[in-house]
């Protein structure tokens, strides 16, 4: 509740603030800058897909390791098991 009104009231000063400094602008906005900024978002989103590529391969790893442990271990288990039942 604390936090929704926290930005309420974050919400209404930036639409007024927009709105009272707000200035009309009869501009041209070249096609060639358009592009620019096409490229700097696309170059944004190979780097971030490249990143979480990265992480996602380190993540996987991890697991696979923490997998092959358990099953390691599961497997000393079952031996010593069977190394009792031979000796009894």
């Amino acid at each position: 509740m604390k936090n929704g009104l926290k930005l309420l009231k974050f919400m209404y000063f930036f639409s007024c603030f927009f709105v009272i400094l707000g200035n009309t602008s009869f501009a041209y906005i070249d096609p060639s800058a358009v592009t620019y900024v096409i490229q700097a978002v696309a170059g944004v989103a190979i780097a971030v897909g490249a990143a979480c590529t990265v992480y996602r391969h380190k993540i996987a790893k991890w697991f696979r390791a923490q997998q092959k442990k358990r099953a390691k271990k599961k497997h000393q288990a079952a031996e010593n098991k069977d190394d009792q039942k031979d000796e009894q």
